[in-house]
């Protein structure tokens, strides 16, 4: 297996790093190295690749603003001096997060995750992205991974939300509106001012309530027609 891999980075002694990086890997095949994300956005249209390492801080059109605007989304690996961007590159789905100066056995640590991901999801005959998850800070340094299927229910603690999945727990600091807007709008559906739920998760419903896991759940009343339409038409599928 031989991943095409492309380099956008406004700094040429960053380029020059990663490519030799990249050239110490035999998985690896570099394509081409971007000096702006334009160019990059350009060759992206014609052309498919497995890899970026893509920089933040770029003229005209910053990474973030590029990762926005990709169609097809290959695997994304950040590469910054900055760290305050961690949370919002894990939110528009990037692989890894790498902070410059990048050791060699860090990059080869990213590397051989999407070497994995992408032999799992051949073995499986499926894409690598078909596991989509979610990053959320459980506390001020660290970004937990939550896979979006096992989200079970997420409730509203005031100024917290606590999401439970099926096999941990986890307390953060969002709203449950601003959270629930983030979930795929076919896969969860709000409940109640205090509850979003996974439809898929619905074991019973009785009158204004639902069973996930044998745990009851009140139907809140403005939400209970849509709730148990779009319950009932998801489980007769």
């Amino acid at each position: 297996m031989e991943l095409r891999v492309i380099i956008v980075d406004d700094e040429p002694l960053a380029i020059n790093v990663l490519k030799n990086y990249v050239e110490q890997v035999n998985q690896l095949q570099l394509v081409q190295t971007f000096s702006n994300a334009i160019d990059a956005s350009s060759f992206l249209q014609e052309n498919e690749v497995d890899i970026i390492f893509l920089d933040i801080n770029m003229p005209i059109l910053d990474g973030m603003e590029f990762l926005k605007s990709l169609h097809v989304m290959p695997m994304v690996v950040i590469t910054t001096a900055h760290e305050e961007y961690a949370l919002k590159s894990f939110e528009l789905e990037a692989i890894d997060y790498l902070v410059k100066p990048i050791p060699f056995p860090r990059f080869l640590k990213a590397v051989n995750r999407i070497i994995s991901l992408k032999q799992d999801a051949i073995k499986s005959g499926g894409s690598a992205n078909e596991h989509p998850s979610i990053f959320v800070k459980v506390d001020k340094k660290k970004l937990q991974k939550i896979f979006i299927d096992e989200i079970v229910v997420v409730e509203s603690l005031k100024d917290y939300i606590r999401i439970k999945t099926t096999s941990a727990k986890y307390i953060i600091h969002r709203t449950l509106g601003s959270f629930t807007d983030e979930l795929p709008s076919d896969k969860f559906i709000r409940i109640h001012r205090s509850y979003t739920i996974a439809i898929d998760k619905v074991e019973a419903i009785e009158g204004n309530s639902l069973e996930i896991d044998g745990i009851r759940y009140i139907i809140g009343r403005s939400y209970l027609n849509e709730a148990k339409g779009r319950i009932l038409k998801d489980g007769a599928n």
